[in-house]
């Protein structure tokens, strides 16, 4: 057996399993947005001769946080909440795309298993890092009915679908609750401010600082719980499509297609950019126009008298 057949699907797993955990960056869109956000509502408040204080107010975060909180957990199961809090990370924080180095590897497991095999990615699939296609190599080299190995593997990429989705709901169950809550806020404010109508200066004060609790209900709900939520899904959509891809490149290996057309199969889901143009055919592409033009000109059918 030769060694460079057996070794390449297994470094290039292993690779990606370093470069998964050395691929965390911060999600440029996210935290540039959020700035985008605070600046602007921060720099309206001070052109209109605004002050930072008039909005930094503790007793009206705690209110807007704490009930968001109680009322989140009153709707959506403890251990879910558990899970939602911790896929935040994704939210501030992204993975540089692996889609090229999966297929790298479905096309060194496809060609080992047209030359040695199917059997032989057994010891392959355990230096798997990726779950999804380590069990779906395992299924393979198992002898999977190839009906149902389709149909236990979709049942794995519903049920990822089905736990992110209900992540993503918890944050936007927060966005649906906390400008309720901030009106609660406003309202028990309003109640202490009618204790002191006697001094006119202090009721307009406390009305003021009451409604700070509707700016943060508000601000919180549609500057971060319902685009966390929506960050959420779009990762969803990224796991789920590579996913379905590693799904038909093991479909493809077990049903012993050509690598080639194996890779072709998967390029579908990693587009290549495209190529930028060079300056003799940016130059052919604007003169072709007027070629076409003048071919398109019909010749005078009149005769020459």
């Amino acid at each position: 057996m030769p060694e460079g057949a057996d070794t390449k699907p297994r470094a290039a797993g292993s690779k990606r399993a370093k470069s998964s955990k050395k691929g965390l960056r911060p999600d440029l869109a996210t935290l540039g947005g959020l700035l985008f956000a605070l600046a602007g509502i921060v720099g309206g408040l001070l052109l209109e001769k605004g002050s930072i204080n008039d909005i930094a107010q503790g007793t009206a975060a705690l209110i807007v946080l704490g009930g968001t909180l109680g009322a989140v957990l009153v709707t959506t199961p403890l251990g879910v909440v558990r899970r939602a809090f911790r896929a935040l990370g994704s939210v501030l924080f992204e993975r540089k795309s692996a889609t090229a180095e999966v297929i790298q590897d479905l096309i060194g497991f496809a060609a080992k298993a047209r030359k040695q095999g199917i059997v032989s990615l057994e010891g392959d699939a355990e230096t798997v890092p990726d779950a999804f296609l380590k069990k779906a190599l395992n299924l393979a080299v198992d002898g999977t009915d190839l009906q149902e190995f389709r149909k236990m593997m979709e049942i794995d990429i519903e049920l990822t679908q089905q736990k992110a989705e209900a992540e993503a709901r918890v944050w936007e169950c927060a966005g649906g609750y906390a400008p309720t809550v901030g009106i609660i806020g406003a309202v028990m404010g309003l109640i202490q401010v009618m204790k002191h109508l006697e001094d006119i200066k202090e009721v307009g004060h406390g009305i003021a600082v009451s409604f700070v609790a509707t700016v943060y209900g508000v601000a919180l709900a549609n500057l971060f719980f319902l685009p966390a939520a929506g960050k959420l899904r779009a990762r969803m959509r990224e796991m789920v499509l590579v996913q379905e891809m590693v799904l038909e490149g093991i479909i493809g290996i077990v049903e012993g297609l050509n690598p080639t057309l194996i890779r072709l199969k998967l390029e579908s889901y990693c587009p290549a950019p495209e190529p930028p143009k060079t300056a003799a055919a940016a130059a052919g592409e604007k003169d072709l126009p007027q070629q076409q033009g003048r071919k398109g000109v019909a010749p005078d059918p009149t005769p020459a008298r």
